[in-house]
Parts: C-alpha cells; sequence; structure tokens
C-alpha cells in the first residue's frame, strides 16, 4: 500500500522539490481551499508525532525512573517538564540548520538499523518454528485482526518515514535520485526488517506466555518475567533467553530511536506551516527563515503545540490510532493531484514518470488511503473529522482577520476534499472496524461486513477521483500559480 503512495509521490516530488510538497501539490491543481484542508491536517498529524514520540520515551524511561509516570500512564508534573526540555533540546538541533540535523539523524539512523538487525540475529537462533502453527495457527483472529491491526497496531504508522522524501525534497541537492530512493527504498527495506523482526518475535515468545492467547500476550509476559513487557517485549523475550546485554540495549534503543523520530517531526512539522504559509493560507511569519534557512516561528510553533500534547491525555499508545489516521489521509491527495497533472501541465519535465501505469497506481495508492482510514474504526474516524471542522473554523477567522493577504478560497474547484471527507465518514459510519466483528460497540451501524466494506471503499475512490478530476484549475492557473511561487525555496541547499 504504501509502496503505490510512494510511487504516485516519486513523480510529484521530483517535477518540484518542494519543502512541505503534501500541502503545496494540492495547492497547484485545485487552489487555495484543497490546499489548506490538506495542509491543516498534515500539519496536525506531523505536529502530534513528536510529543507522541517523546512520550514513549518516558514511558520506556519509568522501568527505572518511576516518577515520570502516574499509574494511569499519563505523565507526572515532573515528566511533563522533562518532556518540554527534551522538546526544546531537538527544537535547537533543528535551529542549526540541515547541516547540524543531518548529523545528528544519521548516526541515530545507524544505531537504529543496527540494533534492529542485532535482535533479529540474536532472536533467530532461539527461532522455535512450531510457534507459526501452535497456539491459534495461522490467522487465529481471521483478515478483519490483521487489517484492523495496520492502523491500531502501529504497523501504518512505523512506515511514515518515507514522507521524509516528500516533505524534505526542497532541501536535497539531487531530487532526481533521492526524492524516488528515499520514498520507495525505505518502504522496502523497512518492510523487510520489519517481516524478519516479527519473524523473530514469533519465534522466540515464551510459550507460558500464551496462556490468555495471542491478545493476551502482554498480561503472560508481565507473569513470566515481571517486567512490564506490555511496552517492551522484545527486552522481555531477551531477558528470558539470558540476553541481559541485549536488553539493556534495547532499554537504550528506545530512548533513542523514539528521540530521532521526534526530532525528524519536528523538522517536517516546521515545513509543513512554511508550506502554508508559501500558499498565504496561514500567517506570512510561518515562512520566515533564519540564516540557517530554518522557518523559525514554524519551529517554535510546533514546539509549543507539541507541548500541549504533554498535557494528562491517555498514554501516547492510545494517540498513535488518530495521528495514524490523520496521516494517512494527507496522503490521499497525492494520486488526485499527479492525475490532474497529467491533463494540466501535460509537457512538464516529469525526472520520474509512472508512464501509463499512472492510472492504475493513482487509484490503488487513493484506495489504499482510504481504506486504511477504514480500518482505524469510527472512533478514530469521527475524531479526525471533528479536528478538520475546527480547522475550517480557523480559516475563516484567518480570512476575516486577513483579508488583504488570504487567497481567493477558489471553493468551486476544492469542494469534492469535502465529498471526500463525507466519504470516508459514511463508510466508516456504515461498517464494523471499531470493535468486534458483529457487534457495533463503538457507535458504528455495522451494516458493511469485511468484504462490502472493501467494495464501498473501492467505490468511494471512483466517485473522489472523477469528482476531482472536473475541479481541477485549468492550465494557465496552475501556471500563474506556479509563476507566484517559482522564486526558490530559501530553505533550499541550492541557496
Amino acid at each position: 500500500m504504501f509502496i503505490f503512495i510512494g510511487l504516485a509521490y516519486s513523480e510529484l516530488g521530483t517535477m518540484f522539490p518542494h519543502s512541505g510538497g503534501v500541502a503545496r501539490y494540492p495547492h497547484y491543481s485545485f487552489g487555495s481551499f484543497t490546499s489548506y484542508s490538506m495542509g491543516w491536517v498534515t500539519w496536525l498529524a506531523a505536529a502530534a508525532v513528536a510529543p507522541v514520540e517523546v512520550s514513549a520515551v518516558l514511558t520506556y524511561a519509568t522501568s527505572y525512573l518511576p516518577w515520570l509516570e502516574n499509574s494511569n500512564t499519563t505523565l507526572t508534573g515532573l515528566g511533563i517538564l522533562v518532556a518540554i526540555v527534551l522538546m526544546a533540546i531537538f527544537v535547537g538541533i533543528n535551529y542549526m540548520g540541515v547541516t547540524w540535523f543531518t548529523r545528528v539523524n544519521n548516526v541515530a539512523v545507524w544505531w537504529k538499523l543496527g540494533m534492529i538487525a542485532l535482535v533479529i540475529i540474536m532472536l533467530l537462533v532461539h527461532f522455535n518454528a512450531s510457534h507459526l502453527t501452535q497456539f491459534g495457527g495461522f490467522l487465529p483472529y481471521g483478515w478483519h485482526g490483521v487489517f484492523s491491526a495496520i492502523p491500531a497496531a502501529a504497523i501504518a504508522f512505523s512506515f511514515f518515514g518515507f514522507r521524509q522524501g516528500i516533505e524534505l525534497s526542497g532541501e536535497t541537492d539531487n531530487p532526481k535520485r533521492n526524492v524516488p530512493l528515499t520514498l520507495l527504498g525505505s518502504v522496502v527495506i523497512c518492510g523487510i526488517l520489519y517481516i524478519l523482526l516479527q519473524l523473530a518475535f514469533i519465534g522466540t515468545v515464551p510459550e507460558s506466555a500464551f496462556a490468555n492467547g495471542w491478545a493476551g500476550i502482554g498480561a503472560g509476559f508481565v507473569s513470566t518475567t515481571g517486567a512490564a513487557a506490555n511496552f517492551a517485549p522484545l527486552a522481555a523475550i531477551a531477558s528470558v533467553l539470558g540476553l541481559i546485554w541485549l536488553a539493556g540495549l534495547l532499554y537504550a534503543d528506545a530512548i533513542i530511536s523514539p528521540s530521532d523520530t521526534a526530532m525528524i517531526y519536528l523538522k517536517v512539522t516546521t515545513r509543513m506551516s512554511y508550506a502554508m504559509g508559501r500558499n498565504r493560507n496561514a500567517p506570512a511569519a510561518l515562512s520566515k527563515v533564519n540564516d540557517n534557512g530554518v522557518p523559525w516561528v514554524s519551529l517554535i510553533l510546533a514546539w509549543v503545540v507539541g507541548c500541549i500534547f504533554f498535557l494528562p491525555f491517555p498514554s501516547w499508545q492510545s494517540l498513535v490510532g488518530i495521528v495514524t489516521s490523520m496521516t494517512v489521509l494527507s496522503f490521499g491527495s497525492g494520486p488526485i493531484v499527479l492525475l490532474a497533472m497529467r491533463k494540466q501541465l501535460p509537457h512538464q519535465h516529469r525526472p520520474f514518470s509512472l508512464g501509463v501505469a499512472v492510472w492504475p497506481v493513482a487509484f490503488l495508492a487513493l484506495l489504499a488511503t482510504n481504506l486504511i482510514m477504514y480500518w482505524s474504526g469510527w472512533d478514530q474516524v469521527w475524531k479526525m473529522m471533528l479536528a478538520i471542522v475546527l480547522g475550517y473554523i480557523l480559516l475563516g477567522v484567518f480570512h476575516v482577520t486577513d483579508k488583504g493577504r488570504a487567497p481567493k478560497l477558489e471553493f468551486r474547484n476544492g469542494y469534492w476534499v469535502l465529498i471526500w471527507f463525507a466519504g470516508i465518514t459514511l463508510v466508516s459510519f456504515l461498517g464494523q472496524f471499531s470493535g468486534v466483528p458483529g457487534k457495533a460497540d463503538a457507535g458504528e451501524l455495522n451494516y458493511l461486513d469485511f468484504n462490502w466494506g472493501i467494495i464501498a471503499n473501492i467505490i468511494l475512490s471512483l466517485v473522489v477521483m472523477a469528482f476531482a478530476w472536473t475541479c481541477q484549475l485549468p492550465s494557465h492557473r496552475v501556471h500563474e500559480i506556479l509563476a507566484e511561487t517559482d522564486n526558490p525555496d530559501s530553505i533550499m541547499l541550492e541557496d
């Protein structure tokens, strides 16, 4: 699914290597209302990731610093202070510019890759193949369980790293090579590593932990190891196997890896608000950059909003679902813009082109987006739509208070976005993916079974593509918009 989405953005990202591309590309093809809609969704999702990762760091640290969290997994007063300081450190690294950021990030990335490879090798030495057939066998909870896990169990969340190839494409010196390599290479490499890691996990779980089945395996761990294995299962397995040194490294990795992700997403968040400022859908101050080429006002805003997430909200694990939903939704405009630009800019140079495969790839990318949204369940979808409504309220306030700068909404070219959002909401409400199949326990109606839910999303994808095709801006207007923003990004390396 993410490969199809990555293919769509590979063509767009090499055509227009602009920072904050997820928000800027819809602006080129469909105008201000569409770009604001997608920019708000993308910014809100990205802004939540850094505090989620910092919260994860503190959750793992409670194994030796228990005063960081309360018994209900919310941060204590001191925990909030530590979280704010950590965020400030990541802000400082980002403020120094792309060179400092790259140095720190490169070290962290190689550490993460090395740790994953080490864990895979050490666990596979103790692999028990019978676990693949015992304790319920293959698919113990059916396909419903498999696909609902994609958003709910942070599987989709784990693949979001490919988006940096889009959001930071304006800061690479060779977008023709680096954008497709980043988008597609990261998905493939991560996919291989995650599959091997999960295989190693399945084959080395202590059999005593299966007392309550796979669904209750966390409780089984706690009873057999005495460790908080519900959030550190790999470290718990290492302890059971006598690999105490590996467990220690994993607890260190549980601090280093989320910290690196938090630092990256602070950078991404600033580029999103920078892009919205460049599109004139947000205050101009958000596009101001310092001498290092960093949008410093956007960076401060990301820090302030991120700190709000440290208030006594539910644990970081429970926030992953809504972040996943909003991030996946933000990707959905890419394949639609890709098709529109084939008509609007037929002669535009495309360093990476999908050729005649553009139509099936775009459709499958949009369908993948809609399906992941559907599998996230009604309980996540309605919250996300409420956040979108809040965004439209802010848009109205901005247009009233800044009439001289705010662009025309170009609503007639962007109303298809509302049809898309309404369709996602309706299909989710009619579905069954918030709870147990056959039981509508979270507000949804449970009219659509597993197969009909897929069919409904296929229909929705086709309807959205049809409406968007009729709404696209004329070619001359696209050229006008591109001319307005043709001055090079001030945060590109070429500058």
